[in-house]
């Protein structure tokens, strides 16, 4: 009867310690892969919000000027309108102090 050894030369051994590594650089491989994937997606999530903010500031300063621009066409309107009644005060005042 004879035994039988798992390990019956060095041979053995090298081979079993080379699967052995190469599972390990396997798993590392993958780990790596796994985290470097989390660090993109991280990135891609940044990038985004910082789109939606640009985007949200961008809206706010269109509305701020077109409400600049409309506020600014009534303001013409209204210096007009006073200069209007300014002159119309100023030739009531003038025929008034003729009679």
């Amino acid at each position: 009867m004879t035994k039988n050894n798992m390990f019956e030369t060095s041979k053995d051994i090298l081979n079993i310690v080379i699967a052995s590594s190469i599972g390990l650089f396997t798993i590392f491989v993958c780990w790596a892969i796994y985290y470097f994937v989390q660090i993109l997606r991280q990135g891609f999530k940044a990038v985004e919000e910082m789109r939606l903010r640009l985007k949200k500031i961008d809206n706010a300063i269109k509305a701020f000027k077109e409400k600049i621009e409309h506020s600014t066409s009534h303001i013409v309107l209204i210096a007009e309108g006073i200069k209007k009644l300014v002159e119309v005060i100023k030739e009531r005042t003038e025929k008034g102090g003729e009679k």
